[in-house]
């Protein structure tokens, strides 16, 4: 029996660690009997983990662990640099992401973050700004900071040496705001007058000459300024009678004046009165009035002074449409307004998501961002940042460097979880879109969906799986390039996207899209299938194999021939276990161990693959194909222009050769121009190309000869698509690397980010 003091341990400890837990929470601090300062936890901790131990009176004692979760500092106001970005938490510091080659996000490092860091060593910061490459940060006692790079002496310390963490500009106090250009900065002191330093190849600093200065100097002749704006060599400058002066680059107009010759000292911006707000970008300006309007000039190459005509004006004209804006931003060729009612409209250039419209259409008009609401401010530069009323941040557009701050860049080089998928029995992908199967029958699907491919009329480009409606009791499926198929637990077949050549085989006409399931026609008894790029196999439990779809090149097997949108069967024996469809040919395996191809670069019947048996797996695609002996060897024939048959050459073959160094394999899936292989121990091995990271090693080098995919163990089943890759673990879970432009790896990102994402940890 239990000693009575042990139940009594356990509930002092109870009473002892709440106690503790409580102080924790309001401090962070620690037990132990020991007197911890309270020092208020960092902003950009989500979670503390409190250990507790309790001694009782006869020197027995327990421990136990609280995780707790902390009250997040709110972001106050963002800022943006060329590929990073900054944030000003309540508490007065400041915290950065994205591109660090100079140092510019102040963390004493140069490495790259895709998730929020601190800038080091900064309390009690105001307001902060963000330049190509160096960042400027004020403090509430009027002092002005910078960090980053210094090659024209931008940071204003009197050299020219880069700084990884903030050093404090000399000379300057009494600073009420700032605003860093390309390559320079600019400051308003609290009695008007407005101070520069860094390049001034184009007179941008404004005094008068085209000098250098690694010092502020003062910009002459200029008084009453109450804002500031610097963009990528030009500066405006707000007064307090509502006019506008600008100085610096004009080429494209950009400082309104009606001319296009550079000045080196301020201009009034002639026709603009009643101004309360300005933003300068790279070549184009927007000035917003006190009724709301906006008005812009410069650069109109992409639409980004939102009025449809494409030409560049040299003076302000109204940008059409948009009333009751409170505040503007522009990145490099758009811009962003928002409204008194917390939406964000935005026009112009849209080749990085950057409209945030799901689409990479640009607009020359202001178009409203969907289910963006309760905004309270914006930022933009390549990539565009809106800070929300409840002090959370939203990013969207270029993502190269991670300045959007969800942990990722623009593809995936190694393997990432895919969001929200559990209890995964198979997996494939397909040309840029994924489908897996879960271990309770459905099927979900994710990527591209522009022929309808991923089975959900509703949706467009999916990041995140979607469960195919109206599937149920699914045993196997296949995708192709443009379309899918299932197997239902009945033997019929399913099939849904692109049926331009028939490949849905439902006996429709063939042209146009199914974006639901419809049910192939005529089969039954089927076991598997194998989806083409426009043609589609399905393997019956006699084993006899049908195909339906294109055909000009022989790929279903029945000679050359017309198409055929309802199933044929393929002119070959029985006896088959397995099938595969590249863009043009089809592969099958019989039960003796033997291949037989038809289609492209093959007989238009089926014919025996010569050099090949005991087979017991393949995989084709439409540069190559791959085969797995009973041995565990892999063999390897067609296109090599990219060393995808891993026997390190690039010249092709047109029988079959074995990859060297392979053994034990029991799965290979043959991508584009990559390949991978699944070997009996739960790892994954890859080769062929690798210039958007399909090979999953971290990098972008292509791999003449196989190589291990690091990070992979315990997997099941692996695919690959045109230019990604999935493997699935013996848990469940699903991990994808490679190409994402249209969210086929499934983590809630895509390469352009089109649409917001919540910035991690902030």
């Amino acid at each position: 029996m239990m000693p009575m003091t042990q139940p009594l341990k356990w509930m002092s400890l109870v009473k002892v660690s709440t106690l503790l837990l409580l102080a924790a929470v309001a401090g962070c601090g620690g037990g132990g009997g020991e007197e911890t300062p309270n020092t208020p936890p960092s902003c950009l901790v989500r979670e503390a983990t409190i250990p507790v131990t309790t001694v009782d009176e006869q020197g027995g004692s327990a421990s136990l662990a609280f995780t707790v979760s902390l009250e997040r500092c709110r972001v106050v106001s963002i800022a943006t640099g060329g590929t990073y970005s900054l944030a000003l938490l309540s508490d007065g510091t400041a915290a950065s992401w994205g591109f660090n080659g100079e140092g510019q996000l102040g963390d004493g490092t140069t490495t790259v973050r895709a998730t929020p860091v601190e800038v080091s060593g900064l309390t009690g910061v105001t307001a902060l700004a963000g330049g190509i490459n160096h960042s400027l940060a004020l403090r509430n006692d009027g002092t002005v900071w910078a960090w980053g790079s210094n090659k024209e002496g931008q940071l204003g310390d009197g050299t020219i040496t880069q700084r990884l963490i903030p050093v404090q500009v000399p000379g300057l106090a009494n600073i009420t705001a700032l605003s860093a250009g390309g390559d320079f900065s600019v400051a308003l002191r609290n009695d008007g007058t407005v101070w520069a330093w860094g390049s001034n190849s184009v007179g941008q600093l404004g005094d008068g000459t085209t000098t250098q200065r690694s010092t502020p100097v003062q910009v002459p002749g200029l008084t009453g300024v109450t804002a500031l704006s610097a963009g990528g060599s030009s500066v405006l400058a707000l007064r307090n009678d509502g006019t506008v002066w600008a100085w610096g680059s004009n080429g494209l107009g950009q400082l309104g004046d009606g001319t296009t010759p550079q000045r080196p000292t301020p201009a009034q911006v002639p026709g603009l009165t009643g101004v309360t707000a300005v933003v300068m970008g790279a070549n184009h300006a927007l000035a917003r009035r006190n009724d709301g309007t906006v008005w812009g000039w410069g650069n109109n190459y992409r639409g980004q002074l939102g009025d449809e005509d494409d030409t560049s004006p040299r003076s302000p004209r109204q940008v059409p449409g948009l009333e009751g804006i409170t505040s503007v931003a522009v990145g490099y060729q758009h811009s962003l307004a928002l409204r008194s009612d917390g939406t964000v409209w935005a026009w112009g250039t849209n080749s990085e998501g950057q409209l945030g419209s799901s689409t990479l259409i640009r607009s020359p008009t202001p178009v409203q961002l969907p289910e963006l609401t309760g905004v309270s401010a914006i930022a933009s530069s390549s990539h565009c940042l809106a800070l929300l009323q409840d002090g959370t941040l939203r990013a969207w557009g270029s993502n190269n460097d991670g300045q959007l701050g969800n942990g990722t860049t623009n593809q995936r080089f190694t393997p990432v979880r895919v969001s929200g998928l559990t209890g995964g029995r198979a997996a494939a992908a397909a040309g840029y879109f994924s489908v897996a199967l879960r271990s309770d029958g459905t099927l979900w699907s994710w990527g591209s969906n522009r022929e309808g491919q991923l089975g959900n009329e509703h949706a467009t480009h999916r990041p995140t799986p979607l469960q195919v409606p109206g599937l149920t009791g699914i045993s196997a499926f296949s995708a192709g390039f443009y379309h899918s198929l299932a197997v239902l637990g009945d033997g019929t077949v399913r099939a849904w996207g692109s049926h331009d050549i028939g490949q849905l085989g439902d006996g429709s006409p063939m042209g146009g899209t199914r974006p639901t399931p419809v049910p192939v026609s005529g089969l039954t008894g089927v076991t598997t299938v194998a989806a083409g790029h426009s043609h589609s196999l399905a393997l019956r439990n006699d084993g006899t194999v049908w195909a339906w779809g294109g055909n000009h090149e022989g790929q279903l097997g029945i000679g050359l021939g017309d198409s055929s949108s309802t199933p044929v069967q393929v002119l070959a024996p029985s006896g088959f276990t397995a099938l595969a469809a590249g863009t043009f040919r089809s592969l099958a395996l019989r039960n003796d161990g033997t291949v037989w191809a038809w289609g492209e670069a093959a007989s238009n019947i089926p014919a025996q693959v010569s050099g090949l048996s005991g087979i017991t797996a393949l995989s084709m695609t439409s540069q190559h194909a791959l085969a797995v002996r009973h041995n565990g060897t892999v063999w390897a024939w067609g296109n090599n222009f990219q060393g995808q048959l891993g026997n390190g050459r690039t010249s092709s073959y047109e029988e079959p050769a074995q990859v060297p160094g392979l053994t034990g394999m029991t799965a290979v899936a043959a991508g584009y121009s990559h390949s991978l292989a699944l070997r009996d121990d739960g790892t994954v091995w890859a080769w062929g190309a690798n210039f958007i990271g399909q090979l999953g090693d971290g990098s972008t080098t292509p791999r003449l000869t196989p190589i291990q995919v690091p990070g992979l163990t315990r997997i099941t089943a692996i695919s690959t698509g045109f230019l990604h890759s999935l493997a699935l673990r013996d848990d469940g879970t699903l991990w994808a690397w490679g190409y994402n432009t249209d969210g086929q790896l499934g983590d809630g990102t895509s390469g352009a980010y089109p649409t917001p994402s919540p910035v991690l940890r902030l």
